[in-house]
């Protein structure tokens, strides 16, 4: 299914019409179009530097967890670490939805953070496969306050098997839209805990609420032709469009040239470029969906009585769950089962406790935490960014555009970014 992702992600980097580039005085990040930014991301001339070999390895967090045959492949849970040979401070980041600790963003970051001086330790999101098999305790994501507590946990013994490897002058943490959610939620936890101390976290285009973060982005879905459930058809009719724009324009590969190109010859039209978005985000939800279904043989996917073997075609499996949505999800399969554990339980609750607003207080009051956005995110519902003016003040950071983490790799945010995790003032 990532490999399935990777492919929509890489051929079809292709956007629609937004005007001409910006070009406005003290903030160079050039793509006007939020939805052309956050496909697009960053040219690299506008990248910061990548001289010098960044030593990173990933690992693996051993579990002896009794696994469902399906994912025999599964050898525990893989992080990625890169470690300075001096005394450093050591930055948690967490990724995205459906992220593993490897994905673009995330070397990204950890190229950077790692050339700034600091030790990194990349982190899946909860919402990845290979995290709910092996680090979640429920099996069941998107649960803030579980998947924080799964979180700290995993951060906990990977420090017990790193600290005597390293020398840590202290702990930062950072994580990019759900991560940047999560990662609130985690220094709240450690604030009780006082395991690590962290002595700052970045938020970088965190959701406010997650479920109204979801609808928009499924809402994307409504402006494709036949809406969701037409989905193999518009991933079909744009990879037509794709390939012949390819063919015809002498490219040697699928790279900025060619992303770029297919961008000003405006290919793809502002519904089709919010399509790739909400199908982007269906395959992650997909992969999520089904691996917790087969975890706690729920029977939302997989029939209940139905053991799948090493071998098994999931193809099947994987349409079903990509024709679910996450709301689907939310009321059909998430709901229940905290319903079931916890009686009385409304949606109304649950919807707000994935929010920040359920741990307002801590976020009002704190100096430790701080957020990284743009005006023009679309995963922010109306009034959520003057939300975060009033919660965070001085402590927000708001670029005029950039879409959802279109402007993460742009030289000046990633500057913004290390020099808030290491400056003591906002």
């Amino acid at each position: 299914m990532e490999r399935i992702r990777k492919y929509i992600m890489v051929g079809l980097l292709l956007l629609l019409p937004a005007g001409a580039l910006a070009q406005e005085a003290g903030y160079a990040y050039p793509l006007e179009d939020s939805y052309a930014a956050t496909i697009l991301g960053t040219p690299k001339s506008l990248k910061a530097e990548s001289t010098g070999k960044v030593p990173i390895k990933t690992l693996i967090l051993e579990t002896d967890r009794d696994k469902p045959e399906a994912f025999f492949y599964d050898r525990g849970l893989r992080y990625t670490v890169v470690f300075q040979d001096h005394k450093a401070p050591l930055v948690f980041l967490i990724a995205g939805t459906g992220g593993g600790s490897k994905t673009g963003k995330m070397l990204a970051l950890i190229g950077n953070l790692y050339r700034a001086g600091y030790h990194v330790v990349g982190l899946p999101s909860p919402t990845f496969p290979n995290f709910i098999i092996d680090a979640s305790t429920t099996h069941v994501p998107g649960n803030l306050p579980d998947d924080a507590a799964d979180l700290y946990r995993v951060m906990e013994r990977i420090w017990a098997r790193t600290k005597g490897e390293v020398e840590v002058s202290g702990f930062l943490l950072a994580g990019y839209s759900l991560g940047g959610t999560e990662a609130a939620f985690v220094m709240k936890l450690d604030e009780e805990k006082k395991v690590f101390g962290f002595r700052r976290a970045m938020l970088i285009n965190p959701a406010v609420s997650l479920y109204d973060s979801v609808a928009r982005i499924e809402g994307l879905l409504d402006r494709i032709p036949g809406g969701p459930r037409r989905i193999g058809a518009f991933y079909n009719r744009v990879m037509e469009k794709v390939t012949d724009f390819y063919r015809k324009g002498d490219f040697v590969a699928v790279d900025d040239d060619f992303l770029f190109a297919g961008y000003n010859a405006h290919l793809l039209s502002p519904d089709e470029g919010g399509g790739i978005i909400g199908v982007s985000f269906r395959i992650s939800s997909a992969g999520m969906i089904f691996t917790s279904d087969v975890m706690t043989h729920g029977g939302y996917i997989v029939p209940r009585n139905r053991e799948l073997k090493n071998g098994d075609s999931l193809q099947d499996y994987f349409w079903t769950s990509l024709h679910i949505s996450f709301l689907d999800y939310f009321d059909e399969y998430f709901f229940p089962y905290f319903r079931n554990k916890r009686p009385g339980l409304n949606k109304e609750a649950l919807i707000e406790e994935q929010s920040l607003r359920s741990i307002e207080s801590y976020l009002a009051s704190t100096d430790k935490v701080g957020v990284i956005t743009n005006e023009d995110d679309f995963i922010l519902a109306p009034g959520d960014l003057d939300y975060l003016r009033r919660i965070f003040g001085p402590r927000l950071k708001v670029y005029p555009r950039g879409g959802h983490l279109g402007n993460l790799e742009y030289r000046d945010n990633m500057a913004f970014l290390i020099d808030r995790l290491g400056s003591s003032a906002w």
